[in-house]
């Protein structure tokens, strides 16, 4: 079991079932996002959820919804009828956050590589940067303050 976050946009409407014998709701939906670098393609990923979560899911998610998804990823094999199993991957989810609303701009997002580049222009501390004028501050001392070892 392995346990992950995602941030993903929902790429179809979740579906609302219920089992077969506890009548237990069950909701999936396909998400995408996107690849580690700005060149590797964007991934596909169902998500699955139970009970009180699908029916938060089919209530709240729609198609191009933006979320972050927390759940335990797990792989699945089953039997094609061409006669080969095949392998695939599954979010079950145990919270769901939307980020609907929330500024897409993408200004207030900076790339892992940008702010390596960043840190490395800005390494150095120049006091010229900052106005530290400290004759503009005053110091007050009460009869308390005396006795006090820090004098702030």
């Amino acid at each position: 079991m392995n346990s992950c976050v995602l941030m993903a946009k929902v790429i179809s409407n979740p579906e609302l079932r219920y089992t077969s014998d506890t009548q237990t709701e069950v909701a999936q939906m396909l998400v995408e996002f996107e690849g580690r670098r700005k060149e590797d393609p964007c991934c596909t990923l169902k998500v699955v959820g139970w009970g009180g979560l699908a029916t938060q899911m089919k209530e709240t998610c729609a198609e191009g919804d933006r979320l972050i998804i927390e759940g335990r990823l797990s792989m699945n094999t089953f039997e094609r009828k061409e006669g080969f199993k095949e392998k695939r991957a599954e979010l079950v989810v145990s919270r769901l956050y939307s980020l609907n609303g929330i500024d897409n701009s993408g200004d207030n997002v900076v790339s892992f590589d940008a702010a390596k580049e960043s840190k490395k222009s800005h390494s150095s501390y120049d006091e010229n940067d900052y106005d530290l004028d400290e004759s503009a501050t005053t110091t007050t001392s009460s009869s308390s303050d005396a006795d006090d070892p820090i004098p702030f």
